[in-house]
């Protein structure tokens, strides 16, 4: 879930702020997600259950599935977002007149039939996700050749507010982790699993430190500022005796890497509504793939997808970084008072 469509353009945001230092930021954010980490299943071991059972605990049985409620929101919101950025992407580097109604169809008639396999058949396809395309990594190796790690310096040149938004603007790349608040109570073995989230956190901060670092290297600041997607352009100059455009792989490939966000930000939603209004959900994601396949059809310019990405951004980092530590609190202090 953390690596998505953000990782193709997020260098030139997180540069805004702290500019060629932003890569400190990077690292720094990706840190703090240990502790957010940590609360998410300090909640579910507490309440026994995902976030519908928090809420239940805290709030009692109304108020928590109306709260619980906005989160169905959230992850529709969220699919949408991915499947229009994606054609996006698409249309403006390889088919400029296709259709954004049919592609989206073709994806979410996959994303239906992978959902309606179970929790089991969504998990398998995230493996998948993170084993098959892992080779893309090797491919920035050309990008070396025309780097200069000397951009980076003079290193801690920016001031403490700089380096904070580029820590807001990085953490919404992050974004995907705070799944276990739903996926808590499918896994057999919880206890067990809090290192590998923890390793999985860490893998993900590591690959964009790294990326973060190479791109600020390869380009300048001014063209830094120009170019929309800058993983993409980097891979334009690979070179292969096989294939002449690399970059058309690597989206093609980069489906992949998105299905499994979609499926399970699908997944997530239909079952708190089957929590939350006892609707099977079954029906329940039809209704959610066919808002995927109709609304990104009225998001045709740039500026319209960039105002829909950055409203699901923010929405995340405030669920992220200011409601996850309050619901925490809150359900300490509900265990407390219940004990009484």
């Amino acid at each position: 879930m953390q690596v998505g469509i953000g990782i193709l353009g997020y260098q030139r945001y997180i540069a805004k702020g702290a500019g060629y230092d932003a890569w400190i930021s990077v690292l720094i954010t990706g840190l703090s997600l240990h502790v957010i980490l940590w609360m998410i299943y300090k909640i579910c071991e507490t309440v026994n259950g995902d976030l519908v059972s928090a809420h239940t605990f805290v709030f009692g049985n109304v108020l928590g599935k109306a709260l619980s409620s906005l989160s169905i929101l959230y992850y529709c919101a969220y699919a949408i977002a991915i499947v229009r950025s994606y054609v996006e992407i698409i249309q403006v580097w390889m088919f400029h007149d296709m259709s954004t109604f049919w592609f989206s169809l073709a994806i979410m008639l996959l994303v239906v039939y992978i959902v309606f396999g179970g929790f089991r058949t969504v998990v398998g396809i995230a493996f998948f996700s993170i084993v098959l395309p892992s080779y893309l990594i090797f491919t920035f190796v050309f990008a070396f050749k025309y780097s200069n790690f000397q951009n980076l310096l003079p290193i801690f040149d920016h001031s403490l507010k700089e380096f904070a938004v580029s820590a807001k603007n990085m953490s919404l790349s992050y974004l995907g982790f705070e799944v276990v608040l739903f996926c808590f109570p499918f896994i057999k073995e919880p206890e067990k699993s809090k290192k590998w989230a923890h390793l999985g956190v860490l893998v993900t901060t590591l690959l964009y430190t790294g990326l973060t670092v190479l791109t600020f290297a390869y380009f300048s600041e001014e063209t830094l500022k120009r170019t929309i997607w800058p993983t993409l352009q980097m891979w334009r100059i690979s070179e292969l005796p096989f294939v002449e455009r690399l970059e058309y792989i690597g989206i093609a490939n980069w489906l992949l890497i998105i299905l499994p966000n979609i499926c399970l930000s699908v997944w997530i939603a239909s079952r708190i509504i089957k929590q939350v209004v006892n609707l099977k959900q079954k029906i329940s994601v039809l209704l959610i793939a066919s808002l995927c396949i109709i609304i990104p059809v009225f998001f045709q310019k740039r500026e319209e997808i960039m105002l829909l990405d950055r409203y699901i951004s923010e929405m995340g980092f405030w669920l992220t970084y200011v409601y996850i530590p309050f619901l925490f609190t809150s359900v300490l202090i509900a265990k407390k008072v219940k004990g009484k």
